[in-house]
């Protein structure tokens, strides 16, 4: 039996993708759309972008470099910027201030 989700999300499935949110899964789905409509390119789901500070990355209490896992990233068509995106139902502690960090290496994150 799985563990319960801490801030209560409910896993889904959409064809063979897993998703730890029902949220995170439906945003899956109207970005599908949107990349079969062209208005996207270059879906790409769990992307790592390692986090950085001023003398190099960011490293964690073990010794490995932080990083902020997307839920998505693509191409917008029409600007030809890049787009990250996260489902989040509820912005924890830790989501907030690795937020912040990519602010700071002018990186935006679009919460849906």
């Amino acid at each position: 039996m799985p563990h319960p989700h801490k801030y209560g999300a409910k896993a889904a499935t959409v064809g063979a993708e897993r998703f730890s949110s029902r949220r995170e899964a439906r945003r899956f789905t109207d970005l599908q759309l949107l990349a079969r409509g062209g208005e996207i390119r270059d879906l790409r789901r769990q992307v790592k972008i390692l986090l950085q500070g001023a003398n190099g990355p960011i490293l964690t209490p073990t010794g490995r470099k932080a990083c902020y896992v997307a839920d998505f990233v693509c191409i917008d068509c029409r600007t030809g910027a890049e787009v990250i995106e996260d489902a989040k139902g509820f912005p924890t502690p830790e989501y907030k201030l690795k937020r912040a960090i990519l602010a700071a290496q002018g990186v935006t994150i679009r919460e849906v």
